[in-house]
């Protein structure tokens, strides 16, 4: 059996009966048109409880990292050399705008690398997912078969897609774009989903621009591209470490096919 098979098995059962609920609740939901940045709602609570209290059962003694405050939360350990780190609506302003641009991300790290790791985006019934060693997977729609994944072979920035946040004013060009200068530009506001189209190769390149941001906003969607044969890391090219105290991931992320990444990191040294 593959490492880490029952954790991923554990991961896409959780992420499957978070994003039902997340579903059913997005059918009932009034849109909010301007839902700000760091909004968060009932349901994702809700959703972070089914996933925690699915994962506890299966692993009662390991670690859990997540952005709500809940109750199985409240009552783990945030830190260990068994974690498991959660977004359950990632892109909430994606869920409150009704766009459908939102995602369950659902990561097991081991020993502070990632290890398994799934994105679920239900509106649009995607699911991408990774473990170490074992390849990036989705299944799409009503596939029943998993099918794999690959990141693109595009080989010069000119070419490129770039994914990126959604901005205010798409007239005017973000600072990664105007370093990257790419062919092509894709907004969405999940994280989970950017990465996730990298590690498909439906786009070639995504640059996360915060100074500050947390472990569950990357960490599921990483493995999915190293897995895929891409490349993620910091702006200065350093490798990101999960599991730290307070989760924090410090001057953004580039991820990448592989075959862009040092062409990207320097252009965007010059730009950000």
């Amino acid at each position: 059996m593959q490492q880490h098979q029952t954790e991923l098995e554990a991961a896409l059962a959780a992420a499957r009966l978070a994003g039902k609920l997340v579903l059913e609740e997005y059918g009932r939901f009034l849109i909010i048109p301007d839902a700000p940045a760091n909004i968060t709602t009932e349901v994702d609570r809700q959703a972070q409880e089914i996933i925690l209290s699915h994962l506890r059962k299966a692993f009662p003694n390991d670690g859990f990292c997540a952005e709500e405050a809940t109750p199985t939360l409240s009552n783990a350990a945030r830190t260990g050399d068994r974690l498991w780190i959660v977004d359950p609506i990632d892109g909430t302003r994606g869920f409150a705008r009704k766009n459908g641009e939102f995602s369950v991300m659902v990561a097991f790290v081991d020993r502070g690398e990632p290890a398994v790791g799934v994105v679920l985006e239900p509106s649009h019934r995607r699911l991408t997912y990774a473990v170490r060693g074992g390849g990036c997977w989705s299944r799409d729609g009503d596939d029943v078969a998993p099918a794999a994944r690959r990141v693109s072979r595009v080989s010069t920035l000119s070419e490129a897609t770039l994914v990126q946040s959604r901005s205010r004013n798409r007239d005017v060009p973000t600072p990664p774009v105007r370093a990257i200068q790419p062919a092509r530009v894709v907004e969405t506001y999940s994280a989970g989903i950017k990465l996730a189209l990298v590690a498909r190769g439906e786009v070639d390149l995504y640059v996360n621009t915060y100074s500050a941001f947390h472990d569950w906003d990357a960490c599921a969607g990483h493995i999915l591209v190293t897995e895929a044969g891409g490349t993620v890391t910091g702006l200065r090219g350093e490798q990101l470490r999960y599991g730290l105290p307070g989760a924090w991931q410090k001057d953004g992320l580039l991820a990448s096919n592989g075959l862009l990444h040092s062409a990207a990191l320097a252009a965007l040294s010059h730009e950000l």
